[in-house]
């Protein structure tokens, strides 16, 4: 009969063999994937997935609650959750083998699932996951053989035959030792191939000299910008620049071998075209503020950049693409990127004559992989989600009534004009502020139509207009700045901001779902002596 310790023991390495097999599955798999591609791996398929199915107000915790680093925090999710779930199935396999073997192969079978059913995806996307669950399968089983007692006979101390059962700790040792050591050797070489691919993707950025434009920006005048401590600057750092996508490994792409195609409905000569034809073009450079579907009222889901590139509708007319306003029959321009996201822009706005680019350069630099390189899309005053396509390479002509794209899959509107908003910067909620002038300051943006004015008022009192600052351009977000004359207590503070076209924001709030967020911003203020 086997000791309470025994029983303990022998349960400690059957779960420890579990999490050797998931490792040993998830390593091959990653291998694999280094050979298919890196989207294919199990756990990037998975949390591909999960971003997917996730609901909109799961998907909006999140980018609250991580921002930018919510990729990051899904995919250790993810492992932690098939860390725990190999610990049962190793425990499951030492009592019932077949049965841990099927739950490991289910493994294998929810990746491919993933894999072969995301955007973009073809038949080779299966294989990773595919070998990955046999190869959990497989040494699950190899390990918990090496688990099951075996008799052994001996004397004791008056001579008599006993008989015990143990298994052979020497032989699982070995077993799983050499199951650790041949999955860390796949991972390491599935990395090494990721990173000999990266190193390409990255000389090739390296490589990139973007020439001078030929309608350059112009330097950013003095009076675009205040000199208010706390106020957002007027040109957003590449660093600073928000990021929301759902790319669960931001993809690198070789910039020498990178295509864009162009076809579709009403394309008259369908376009292959290459990085070095987009950097032969004429250049353009242009501020442009944009601005995420899900920033909330007082949200940062927005920024402004330099950007420099062809424009997208030049390149459509090289395509005979007339918009509907010409006859055209399309009125959908569907941007794809290598990952198989698709964004679905109104075609008569992007060649409306507004600055819409196929960017290749972000603030003086080539693109930088997490905004997109080699190319992106940027079209001023649509939200991103139905314009701002990153690692683009793909432009399909269609029509709404033929094709939704991804966001509009998951009940977001079909055009999505960005809404004219503002922001208060400072003073900040839960920073005190002394009795006297104080600066209130912020941005307010409504692209491609232009801020008009700005107003500002405290407790609810009488509407006071800010000072703005000097437009460059009606795509870019503009400065305020108001001088309150605080006195002690609590305050609150609002602001409203009114576009070229007349329109002033509504105080009626409304969440970022399905086309954008409404209502005015406000701050609580504390005012008090010292």
């Amino acid at each position: 009969m086997e000791s309470n310790s025994g029983v303990r023991s022998e349960r400690a390495l059957a779960a420890l063999s579990g999490v050797l097999a998931g490792a040993a599955g998830l390593a091959v798999g990653e291998l694999a994937a280094a050979a298919v591609r890196r989207e294919a791996s199990p756990v990037a398929a998975v949390g591909d997935a999960a971003i997917e199915l996730a609901p909109a107000g799961i998907t909006d915790w999140a980018i609250d609650t991580f921002g930018g680093n919510d990729k990051a925090a899904l995919e250790i999710g993810i492992v932690a959750l098939l860390g725990l779930f190999a610990l049962g199935l190793g425990v499951l396999a030492a009592r019932r083998r077949l049965a841990g073997a099927a739950g490991a192969l289910l493994f294998g079978v929810v990746g491919t699932v993933a894999a072969v059913t995301r955007a973009g995806a073809g038949v080779s996307d299966a294989v990773p996951s595919v070998l990955a669950g046999l190869t959990a399968a497989g040494v699950l089983i190899l390990l918990v053989a090496r688990l099951v007692p075996v008799a052994h006979e001996y004397e004791d101390d008056e001579g008599h035959v006993e008989v015990e059962l143990a298994f052979d700790r020497r032989a699982f040792v070995a077993a799983a030792a050499t199951v650790a050591a041949a999955s860390a050797g796949a991972g390491v070489l599935g990395r090494g191939l990721r990173s000999a691919d990266d190193a390409q993707a990255a000389a090739s950025r390296a490589a990139v000299t973007i020439p001078a434009a030929d309608s350059p920006a112009g330097p950013v005048p003095p009076g675009a910008a205040f000199d208010v401590e706390g106020l957002s600057p007027y040109v957003t750092t590449t660093r600073d620049f928000y990021r929301i996508d759902t790319a669960l490994r931001v993809p690198r792409v070789d910039a020498t071998r990178w295509r864009l195609r162009v076809h579709g409905t009403g394309v008259a000569r369908p376009l292959t075209v290459t990085f070095d034809d987009l950097l032969g073009g004429e250049l353009i450079e242009r501020d442009i503020t944009l601005a995420c579907v899900s920033n909330a009222v007082g949200g940062t889901l927005i920024g402004n950049a330099r950007w420099v590139g062809v424009r997208l509708a030049d390149l459509l007319r090289g395509a005979g693409v007339r918009p509907p306003s010409e006859g055209g029959p399309a009125d959908q321009l569907v941007a794809r990127s290598v990952d198989g996201m698709t964004l679905g822009s109104p075609l008569e706005t992007v060649m409306d004559g507004r600055d819409a680019l196929l960017a290749v350069g972000m603030n003086g630099e080539p693109l930088p992989f997490e905004h997109g390189f080699p190319v992106r899309m940027v079209v001023p005053g649509l939200y991103g989600y139905v314009s701002a396509c990153k690692w683009l390479d793909e432009l399909e002509l269609t029509t709404f009534a033929d094709y939704d794209a991804y966001w509009v899959n998951r009940g977001w509107a079909a055009r999505g004009p960005i809404k004219t908003q503002s922001r208060i910067d400072t003073p900040r909620r839960s920073t005190p502020v002394r009795p006297g002038t104080v600066p209130v300051a912020g941005v307010a943006w409504a692209q491609h139509t232009g801020v008009e004015r700005v107003e500002v008022r405290v407790n609810e009192g009488r509407w006071q207009e800010a000072r703005l600052a000097e437009e460059t351009t009606a795509d870019t977000w503009r400065q305020w700045v108001w001088d309150w004359q605080a006195e002690p207590g609590e305050h609150r503070l609002q602001v409203r901001a009114t576009d070229r076209s007349g329109y002033t924001q509504t105080e009626e709030y409304s969440g970022t779902a399905p086309d954008g967020a409404t209502g005015w911003h406000s701050v609580g203020v504390t005012v008090r002596e010292g």
